[in-house]
């Protein structure tokens, strides 16, 4: 099967390699735009009488876009698809409307790594603009909190070990083969009143800490989040880092989301306005599982 009409109707940092072999499934010219649209009416209009689009975690596609676009069989993410509630589009509108949706996994997990460490050795160590507590400090010998154990979570954790760091989790569900590594679970609450940094790993709008949550946040800590959007309240977040100037938090671009400017005011916040997941390796693993997605589904429908 070949698609009739092809749209990638945002950014979706795909490689001109791939690029070029998915112009290839398409019989009319593909349709690329690449910017973000800014209303359903644009994202409608961008859709237009394409059986296939491609988007970005950036542009929504809720269910009145998926009704307005009859043509549509074929909706691929570029991006994570973890579950219906975390996804930027309306699988459960689509599925009514038997269209497919793919999204894809694991890709930019290896840059995310490097970056929450860089930033905690920076950190820990002074090499940069802030200095935890007052000294030059090791990783070894410190807890290490992680929110949501799933592939990104593990390999924090296993990093962590390697750096000598005491790890807990709390997850929806217990790991009882990576408790077999050493790392043990412990109710949300006491992680936060026991760890020294805390990583949040979670699907797009969870949000697992409010206000009765932050009040067991160890002091003197470290919450890292590179999760897209915010994982926790804000308010309730900006009470807590106030009332405590020695703690400190960590956002990558994704992580900090439309906050950036805002956060930017405190002192012990710190920002990066990078994705720190999308390196140019990342771009790569995402562009090739994005085309083998669109490869399966034409293989399975002819």
């Amino acid at each position: 099967m070949t698609f009739q009409k092809i749209t990638i109707i945002d950014s979706c940092g795909l490689t001109p390699s791939v690029l070029e072999q998915i112009t290839q499934l398409s019989k009319e010219s593909i349709i690329i735009y690449n910017d973000f649209p800014n209303s359903d009416a644009e994202i409608l209009n961008r859709i237009a009488d394409s059986d296939c689009v491609l988007v970005s975690w950036h542009t929504k596609v809720n269910a009145d876009v998926i009704k307005a676009a009859p043509n549509l069989k074929y909706i691929g993410m570029c991006c994570s698809l973890y579950d219906e509630k975390a996804a930027n589009v309306d699988i459960a509108q689509a599925q009514k409307q038997g269209i497919v949706v793919k999204g894809v996994r694991d890709y930019g997990d290896d840059g995310t790594l490097e970056f929450i460490f860089a930033e905690l050795i920076y950190l820990m160590k002074g090499l940069g603009n802030h200095q935890w507590q007052t000294e030059n400090r090791e990783l070894r010998g410190k807890t290490m909190g992680i929110i949501g154990m799933g592939t990104l979570g593990t390999m924090v954790a296993r990093t962590a070990k390697h750096f000598g760091m005491n790890v807990f989790y709390f997850n929806r569900s217990r790991k009882l083969e990576l408790e077999a590594e050493g790392f043990s679970f412990l109710s949300l609450n006491e992680l936060l009143e026991t760890c020294d940094v805390i990583s949040t790993h979670l699907p797009k709008n969870s949000n697992v800490m409010g206000e009765a949550e932050f009040r067991h946040k160890k002091p003197n800590s470290i919450l890292v989040n590179t999760s897209i959007g915010l994982t926790f309240d804000k308010k309730a977040f900006i009470t807590w880092l106030s009332g405590d100037p020695t703690s400190f938090a960590i956002f990558d671009g994704p992580g900090v989301g439309e906050f950036s400017e805002e956060f930017s005011k405190y002192p012990n916040i710190i920002i990066s306005d990078r994705s720190s997941g999308f390196t140019l390796e990342a771009q790569s693993r995402l562009s090739e599982k994005v085309l083998a997605n669109m490869q399966d589904f034409r293989a399975c429908c002819q």
